[in-house]
């Protein structure tokens, strides 16, 4: 069956965008499985800038004022999965529409992917909506652990059920919060610790996801992991220095989580 998650964040720049295209390229490269990541973010849309749709011609906005059927704004890029692109939508957009017209293509996929908006206001609440599990960015600093237990409160409200944090941007520092620290707080499993990466602007800056440009760093690996746990999958990571820990028994807490999650869903 297919599964829908919306990547969300009471907060910009944490990298949710960045998210949906790695975990969307990765999904449907590494596994096989076929992928639509739809730009959810009305009043600020920017996943097609990600992946090379500059100025698509049909866009969500017109699917969403009916003047087109969504097969009709859905694009195949050439890495293998689907994007629905948008534009800016002035006007309130119903809560229910999103979740409605993507019940038209949805059984054509394994995973479907939403951007949300970072704004805690009606386009938040149509991914809301329209998700089955929800995926929280955030990164190790209080500001944004701040936002993101707010997130968390109406995600809660909604009773769309979170599968769990995505940890964005970590520099390993005495000053950050750490997997701990932010698991207390919100009581919420952290499922990826990405590190912070130049590679990631580089990439950005050649319109191609991370994952895909620099495949052997540690955030790159990460992604994969997680992709793998969120399709009840298994990633095996060839890499000396992963080896190594293996050969000791040394197993993370992000590992633990994803473990865990797994077996839930099988």
């Amino acid at each position: 069956m297919t599964k829908t998650f919306g990547i969300i964040a009471i907060k910009g720049g944490v990298g949710k965008t960045t998210t949906v295209v790695n975990l969307g390229a990765v999904i449907a490269k590494d596994f096989n499985k076929k992928v639509l990541i739809v730009d959810g973010n009305f009043s600020a849309p920017n996943l097609g800038l990600h992946i090379g749709a500059v100025n698509p011609r049909h866009t969500l906005h017109d699917v969403l004022s009916g003047k087109l059927p969504i097969t009709q704004a859905v694009y195949e890029h050439e890495l293998g999965f689907d994007y629905l692109p948008s534009c800016l939508i002035h006007k309130k957009i119903d809560v229910y529409k999103l979740k409605q017209k993507l019940q038209e293509v949805k059984d054509n996929y394994d995973v479907v992917l939403i951007d949300s908006s970072p704004n805690l206001n009606h386009e938040m609440l149509s991914a809301m909506v329209a998700s089955d599990e929800l995926l929280v960015v955030t990164t190790p600093d209080f500001p944004t652990l701040s936002a993101t237990m707010n997130a968390i409160r109406v995600a809660k409200k909604r009773k769309t059920p979170i599968s769990g944090l995505i940890m964005n941007k970590v520099r390993n520092m005495r000053y950050e919060l750490s997997v701990d620290d932010v698991q207390d707080a919100t009581n919420t499993p952290v499922l990826a610790l990405l590190h912070d990466d130049h590679k990631v602007l580089e990439a950005l800056s050649e319109t191609m996801p991370y994952s895909i440009h620099s495949p052997k760093r540690n955030a790159a690996v990460e992604y994969k992991k997680l992709a793998a746990a969120l399709i009840g999958d298994n990633f095996k990571d060839t890499r000396f220095k992963s080896k190594i820990r293996k050969l000791f028994g040394s197993k993370g807490r992000t590992d633990v989580n994803r473990d865990l999650y797994r077996d839930n869903i099988r």
